[in-house]
């Protein structure tokens, strides 16, 4: 059995399942993936049925969604991420009416289609009504009304809405243009997999001693595990000591081993959250073109 949260685009996280080899089925059927509810209840629920795991969207494998991350760390031990899929996104425009098009109605999308697509939303100008994605297309159709429009799924847009006489809108296309989405199949495990071969993983772990140079001595046993880290962040933690989530691309289940007791022998509490096979995940995360501040300008740093 493989679910999804309630939160998440059915036919999306489908196609993702479909085309990793996860599930056998039609992408085009989104109700083949099990509604779990929220994501804390996703997870509670893959922890506690055999045989179930979910597709969850990752944010990219090499830099983890924080509220995913955080979500994994207060879920049972058991569960771990061993896959990832990159589709691209299927996000569409959709109307039925000439007003449509000069953006004069409602935008309804959902929030799988808003957290997906939504800095391009805003390039096209639009002010989009929010619905949760369990609203119904019926529901979704009403609130649009006859000068709406709708942000969907392609297989839904080909599917009943072409029957209610809604077309693709005139810039639709930009919806499906730009980075994919990166979903993650979640399991639970009793052991943490082994990977033969190069793996992606994220790690989260606290110091014994949280004290000045603590996170220095931890990443000391990183360093020497030769692992090069591709994303590092911070959390509090309600037991006084920092948390950090780590990502990093590890050459093989001997290393990653090692590193693991040498935390265990540090007295360093970790968990490991993802161990996902593969070398590549293209394309990358999002890249920044920093604008550092200049050490040769002290009037400037001073003002």
């Amino acid at each position: 059995m493989l679910g999804r949260s309630e939160r998440e685009s059915g036919a999306q996280a489908l196609l993702a399942a479909t085309a990793a080899g996860w599930v056998a089925g039609d992408p085009a059927e989104a109700d083949a993936l099990l509604d779990l509810g929220s994501t804390t209840a996703t997870l509670s629920t893959v922890a506690s049925i055999d045989g179930l795991s979910a597709v969850v969207h990752l944010g990219h494998p090499a830099q983890p969604s924080h509220e995913l991350e955080r979500a994994l760390l207060a879920a049972p031990p058991s569960l771990v991420l061993t896959g990832a899929s990159a589709v691209p996104a299927q996000w569409v425009w959709v109307g039925r009416s000439a007003s449509a098009r000069d953006l004069t109605g409602h935008v309804v999308v959902d929030e799988a289609g808003m957290r997906d697509r939504r800095h391009v939303l805003r390039t096209m100008g639009v002010s989009p009504s929010l619905v949760p994605t369990r609203t119904s297309l019926e529901e979704r159709v009403a609130l649009a009304g006859p000068d709406g429009s709708l942000v969907v799924e392609r297989s839904v847009a080909a599917g009943p809405l072409a029957a209610l006489g809604y077309t693709e809108l005139s810039g639709s296309e930009v919806l499906g243009e730009g980075a994919p989405v990166w979903y993650g199949l979640l399991e639970s495990r009793d052991v943490v997999p082994r990977v033969d071969g190069v793996a992606q993983v994220w790690l989260a772990f606290g110091p014994r001693d949280d004290h000045r140079g603590s996170l220095q001595q931890t990443l000391g046993l990183v360093a020497r595990a030769g692992i090069d880290l591709q994303h590092l962040r911070s959390h509090r933690s309600q037991t006084g000591t920092h948390i950090f989530f780590c990502a990093f691309s590890c050459p093989d289940a001997a290393t990653l081993d090692a590193l693991v007791a040498g935390f265990a022998e540090r007295g360093v509490a970790h968990r490991l959250l993802a161990v996902l096979p593969g070398q590549e995940f293209v394309p990358g995360p999002d890249a920044l073109a920093p604008r550092w501040a200049s050490a040769s300008a002290p009037d400037a740093v001073r003002a």
